[in-house]
């Protein structure tokens, strides 16, 4: 397996909110990869057009300044042919229309802007570094959104990592024993209502956090994830081939 600590990877950090740039830039900073700061649609374009051949990852804000947001997405592939990974800002993102149309351009997962930034490279990991994480053979999207879970009467907060169509991974530095009982809680990007679950922990690890298997889904909500999971997962697969 390769070591995920020893590549220099370039990734660019597109949002006009300092906030979110600084945290993001810091987290790449220190593990030693190279963040290209964007601040602008035109300073993006140019970006993928200057440096195409080294980029590893765009991390967007689909709402930037003078952009229309679907239609940002579509000018890069223009410029790129689909093959740079792109993951977006959840929050940017404002209907479940939205996010299927960004499925089929490709983009691959969301990420929480405001998840701490310990959890900023382990939500990027699956896409900075594919080989390391077997997606083709397990279909898991990139999904760095709150979650809440409760066992008996106690409520929990965490960071999902990534979604598949039968659970999903849970970052926390309190990982729950394997075979815990809970209920979950959680909104797929663009949705106006949150999904619940009743789930079952199937791993649990004290570094990378725990995964939890669902056990109970409504039928629409299962739907919902799968067809969140298919469209986002067999596109990116096609978009590599």
């Amino acid at each position: 397996m390769t070591s995920t600590s020893s590549i220099r990877k370039t990734v660019a950090v597109a949002t006009d909110a300092t906030f979110i740039r600084d945290r993001f830039k810091a987290a790449l900073d220190a593990a030693g990869h190279r963040a290209l700061i964007v601040k602008s649609v035109a300073q993006l374009l140019a970006t993928v057009r200057a440096d195409f051949d080294d980029l590893d990852l765009l991390v967007l804000d689909l709402r930037l300044p003078h952009s229309a947001g679907v239609e940002l997405i579509k000018r890069i592939r223009k410029l790129d042919g689909g093959k740079l990974p792109i993951l977006l800002f959840s929050g940017s993102v404002s209907s479940v229309e939205e996010v299927r149309e960004l499925a089929s351009l490709g983009v691959s997962g969301y990420l929480n802007e405001y998840i701490t930034v310990d959890h900023i490279l382990p939500s990027m990991a699956p896409h900075l570094f594919p080989e390391t994480f077997n997606r083709r053979e397990h279909p898991r999207v990139v999904l760095g959104i709150p979650v809440s879970y409760r066992i008996g009467k106690t409520i929990a907060a965490a960071l999902a990592l990534n979604l598949s169509t039968g659970g999903v991974a849970i970052r926390t530095s309190k990982p729950l024993v394997r075979g815990t009982v809970m209920k979950l809680k959680f909104a797929l990007p663009g949705a106006k209502r949150e999904i619940e679950t009743e789930a079952v922990v199937c791993w649990s690890d004290q570094k990378a956090g725990m995964g939890v298997r669902f056990t109970k889904v409504k039928q629409s909500d299962q739907t919902s994830i799968d067809g969140f999971v298919e469209a986002h997962f067999f596109r990116s697969v096609k978009l590599e081939s």
